[in-house]
């Protein structure tokens, strides 16, 4: 265990937690888009970030990558930070007028109207890669990822076409912040929405209520990881004992 000071106050943790999980312990709020408890950090965002003083240093840096340590003075809300924090949530609000979530952050921060010029047709995606990574370390199939460099950076499955590894689980509409993916069950097909690509699948029938439940791919991918017999997914949860 470590001690360190999360703005003023005296907080304990263990040696490989980072700033931003031992300031949520302790009911101190640091905003952050890209941070998911099931996956590894990413600092993509950049919303996270703080002033730390160590051994008499002082430094700005991405609390959800910064390991505590002993000794470490935090602080959470400073000039500087909130500086970095406005021109990072302007950036996003620029790329991604339209999210909604993104615009009640902006006002938060005290940011209404971005400086820079708004982009057209961006679909909400600020390219965290939260889907990507629950894709590939919660899920294991690795169905999206990111690709093209720079200015051409997005979020796609392989070729912008339908993914033959997806199992349509939705994990990545689950976990996206900005909902720039969704998802929906309209009969017996399961239709996920993601900025360049739709893509159908369609789902398992529960042999004793006729309620479609899941989708067929997903249960197949569960059976043979996991070395059930495909039979136990006739029946829907409801309808089991």
């Amino acid at each position: 265990m470590v001690k360190l000071t999360i703005d003023g106050r005296e907080c304990r943790a263990e040696e490989e937690k980072t700033i931003l999980e031992v300031a949520s312990e302790n009911g101190i709020h640091i905003p952050t888009l890209c941070y998911h408890e099931e996956v590894s950090p990413y600092g993509a965002c950049r919303l996270c970030m703080v002033e730390v003083t160590r051994k008499g240093r002082k430094r700005l840096v991405a609390s959800c990558l910064y390991p505590v340590a002993e000794g470490l003075v935090v602080r959470t809300e400073t000039p500087e930070v909130n500086n970095i924090r406005r021109t990072v949530i302007e950036l996003l609000l620029a790329r991604c007028p339209d999210s909604e979530v993104v615009q009640e952050m902006a006002h938060d921060l005290g940011v209404d109207k971005p400086i820079f010029s708004l982009e057209e047709d961006n679909h909400k995606c600020i390219l965290c890669a939260l889907c990507t990574r629950v894709c590939q370390e919660v899920v294991g199939v690795s169905a999206i990822t990111l690709v093209n460099r720079g200015v051409d950076r997005q979020m796609a499955t392989p070729f912008y076409d339908f993914s033959e590894v997806c199992i349509g689980c939705g994990s990545c509409s689950f976990v996206c912040p900005t909902r720039a993916i969704s998802f929906e069950d309209v009969g017996d097909t399961r239709v996920i929405t993601m900025p360049h690509v739709t893509m159908e699948f369609k789902l398992k029938k529960c042999s004793k209520c006729g309620k479609y439940w899941a989708p067929e791919r997903q249960l197949e991918y569960i059976a043979k990881t996991a070395g059930i017999a495909p039979e136990a997914f006739d029946i829907c949860p409801d309808c089991r004992d």
